[in-house]
């Protein structure tokens, strides 16, 4: 089953066959995407003094294969005759063929997913130069959105209960009068029961 970015759809009951197929076919998109693990250079070949040096490349699967056709130097020319009449001796060395120093890479550049690799390559009469691009994987799709969060009863039961009993634990420093009412007026008790009531007053603020 090909992807279909469409599916699950929103708000539908999840299906482990439908999560299965979507996660298969990603799975079939990113084995798809070309990735190159190797370079291999299938000749190098001799070309005549004053021809242009030529690289040639192409991608084979994972591998990059590379053809350079490098011009050999000019020969040298003919030596004077000899003193007795014969041909004269081997002439001075040719001139050095262009050399071949370095492989540069000029760029590596990102292409749409889906889109085929490729390499572009030059030779300046001394380097020669590379450009890749590559094409980048698929996204992936968005997977369903959950439901929101919410604070069950029971939980919202706990929370009260810790919040009540530490405000309890505010007062348990107050201790109790302990004794009966006076039958008649005695203003020492009733400033006592005022000073309890300020001490109770106190521990129970915040």
């Amino acid at each position: 089953m090909p992807f279909d970015p469409a599916q699950p759809a929103d708000n539908s009951p999840l299906s482990s066959q439908v999560m299965r197929e979507q996660l298969t076919s990603l799975k079939a998109l990113i084995d798809a995407v070309l990735t190159i693990t190797a370079a291999q250079v299938d000749g190098v070949s001799t070309l005549d003094p004053g021809d242009p040096a030529n690289a040639a490349v192409s991608v084979n699967g994972n591998t990059l294969h590379f053809t350079f056709g490098i011009p050999r130097g000019n020969d040298g020319s003919q030596g004077p005759p000899g003193t007795n009449g014969s041909d004269g001796g081997p002439g001075p060395q040719g001139a050095q063929g262009p050399p071949f120093a370095n492989a540069i890479v000029d760029g590596v550049n990102t292409l749409p997913a889906g889109s085929n690799a490729s390499v572009n390559v030059s030779f300046d009469g001394t380097n020669v130069h590379f450009t890749f691009s590559i094409p980048q994987g698929s996204d992936g799709a968005t997977g369903p959105q959950g439901p929101p969060g919410e604070v069950t009863q029971t939980d919202l039961n706990n929370g009260l209960l810790n919040n009540l009993s530490q405000c309890s634990n505010n007062s348990n420093s107050v201790g109790n009068l302990s004794q009966g009412a006076d039958g008649s007026y005695n203003q020492s008790q009733m400033q006592q029961v005022l000073d309890k009531l300020d001490e109770l007053i106190n521990a129970l603020r915040r």
